[in-house]
């Protein structure tokens, strides 16, 4: 009978260790550093340029001669071409390389981002932060890729912790710099430093940024004729067919309804929590996002640091015996007591408690939220590089793809949730939801073994971990 503490797989010979060892020590811990700052830095990025603009909107509508409803469609468009980048770069770096295609996108991040700074009508806004979107959405499946490459089973969750935490904190600091940039600056010169930014990182990668692929695993290295230039078609819509596995649709649709609650909180706080306590200034509102990030910032290594001590424990406790599924014991502190609970609560104060009192708990729940998510999608994250470690960057671009196309229904669906039935209820109702979600993950949990016997997509063994 199948049970929670089913393996995947065990190990074999001693031969085989040793190979598995050799390819990860490939780069020395102080090289592991420097590669997993590298692509953190570039891992901030899309989030940052999507959520740094959303406070310029009023500036922007004024200075294009367009409406505000207008210019916020650059949000969503954002977010879709974010999904489609993370799909492409994700599918070409299995046959290139993660090096090529960062020094392939971040060209396009610095010609769309000067494009955004120089834009004159609606339409050319639109067309150049699609190009700047796409540019630099490889940012997040390619580094999940790169800390498979490195970083063995056992030691995963603390690089990913530190990439994803890195990741959520800039778009919680996005919105102070881009409201102080509308304040007190100008959103053409906040696009322009990044486009320099952008400059900067591909320096960066071009000089210090070795190629991480394991050896002969790239589709480049598997031609018998090799030319200069090499252009191959790859499909960047299969990475999406991963998710047909029910273990690994069931871990994104539950990591989905946890950061939900993120940007239930944080998208409408101008007009929920700077409306209920009377903030204007456009960089104070953006400074309240910071404790969400600084939550993240903090929440994200330890989780990943937790997850990797949890599932050594278990592999310990089976006698060498590895079950994918024990990292995602980590998530329950998360998913059961952090997210809801800091979504609900919030929703409360808003609607009921005035004053400073009131304004510092919320803070104090946005703080709370950002831990919380972390430590729900830090596990999900390491597990979906553990089970297809093979295809990491893809797993994590269908997750990135999808998770964005729910997102972007949801963000479209607060203001108008808050308007009907308050933020109160809409916060309640969120949190309800971020429970199922790990009522999901308890059951992927149990049934886990089951799940991916149902449907194998070409599952990872602790050899190849």
């Amino acid at each position: 009978m199948a049970s929670e503490e089913s393996p995947l797989l065990t190990s074999s010979t001693d031969a085989h260790k040793i190979t598995h060892e050799v390819i990860y020590n490939r780069f020395t811990q102080g090289q592991k550093r420097w590669i997993v700052f590298i692509v953190s830095c570039a891992g901030l990025l899309p989030k940052f340029v999507a959520a740094s603009f959303v406070p310029s909107i009023p500036q922007v509508a004024k200075e294009l001669h367009s409406t505000h409803a207008a210019v916020s469609l650059t949000v969503s468009l954002s977010t879709f071409a974010t999904a489609i980048g993370t799909l492409v770069w994700a599918a070409y770096s299995s046959f290139y390389g993660r090096r090529t295609m960062y020094l392939c996108g971040i060209p396009f991040l610095f010609v769309g981002s000067c494009g955004v700074a120089m834009s004159n009508s609606l339409w050319c806004l639109l067309f150049w932060q699609f190009v700047q979107a796409f540019g630099c959405s490889g940012g997040l499946s390619l580094g999940a890729g790169v800390i498979g490459d490195i970083y063995k089973l056992e030691e995963r969750g603390i690089g990913i912790g530190i990439f994803l935490g890195a990741m959520l904190f800039g778009f919680s600091i996005a919105p102070f710099l881009g409201g102080a940039a509308a304040e007190y600056w100008s959103w053409r010169n906040l696009h322009y430093s990044l486009a320099a930014w952008s400059l900067i990182e591909l320096l960066l990668i071009y000089f210090s940024f070795p190629e991480t692929s394991h050896p002969g695993t790239l589709g480049i290295d598997k031609l018998k004729r090799r030319r200069w230039i090499n252009i191959t078609w790859v499909n960047p819509l299969s990475c999406l067919w991963l998710l047909r596995s029910p273990n690994l649709f069931a871990v994104m649709f539950a990591s989905s309804l946890a950061l939900i609650t993120d940007y239930v909180l944080l998208v409408p706080l101008a007009y929920s929590i700077g409306e209920q306590y009377g903030i204007a200034n456009k960089a104070i509102i953006g400074a309240c996002f910071l404790p969400n990030g600084l939550g993240n910032f903090i929440g994200a290594p330890l989780a990943g640091r937790l997850s990797d001590v949890v599932i050594s424990k278990w592999q310990e406790k089976r006698k060498g015996v590895w079950s994918p599924e024990d990292r995602l014991r980590v998530t329950w502190i998360g998913g059961m007591f952090m997210v809801p609970l800091s979504t609900a609560v919030s929703g409360l104060l808003t609607a009921y408690v005035g004053g400073l009192i009131g304004l510092f708990l919320n803070l104090l729940c946005l703080f709370v939220n950002g831990v919380g998510v972390v430590f729900v999608l830090n596990p999900i994250g390491s597990y979906n590089v553990d089970v297809v470690h093979s295809h990491s960057a893809e797993i994590t671009a269908a997750n990135v793809g999808v998770r964005s196309f729910i997102l972007s229904v949801a963000t479209a669906l607060v203001i108008p949730s808050i308007e009907h039935i308050g933020v109160a209820w809409t916060d309640v109702t969120v949190a309800i939801l971020a429970l199922l979600g790990q009522g999901i993950i308890f059951l992927t949990i149990r049934y886990g073994d089951r799940m991916r016997a149902s449907v194998d997509v070409g599952f990872s063994t602790i050899e190849d971990n």
